[in-house]
């Protein structure tokens, strides 16, 4: 079963996004496999302590891009493909880096200098 145990709710996205790029990060670092199964609504809802129908919302998303398949009454699982594993992977890359570049953007960074300080981290 998909842990959350390292899982923590911060301020400033709603919570229902926040556990869909939980998923789709254990997905990229290999955590989350096809198949897995996902915890009970029920159940994640009084380990997070959130509401149930936010939990609810994050795994509609996650149907409605087809990376959990869920049955009314029955577990839910990640179900992926190798073509989804990579646009998952491309997609959240991206919109990290956008991420980035915007805030180095706004604290006056040039991109030599972004670039030169990620040689720098990266190493």
């Amino acid at each position: 079963m998909i842990s959350f145990d390292h899982f923590t709710i911060e301020e400033g996205s709603p919570i229902y996004t926040q556990i869909t790029r939980h998923i789709k990060h254990g997905i990229i670092a290999g955590i989350i496999q096809n198949q897995d199964e996902m915890p009970s609504r029920r159940m994640l809802s009084a380990l997070l302590g959130v509401n149930p129908n936010t939990i609810q919302k994050a795994y509609r998303q996650l149907e409605a891009e087809c990376i959990i398949t869920s049955h009314s009454g029955a577990k839910s699982y990640v179900t992926l493909t190798d073509i989804q594993i990579t646009d998952i992977r491309s997609q959240q890359l991206e919109g990290d880096a956008k991420s980035l570049a915007i805030a180095m953007k706004q604290m006056g960074v040039s991109k030599e200098e972004a670039i030169e300080l990620l040689s720098k981290v990266w190493d």
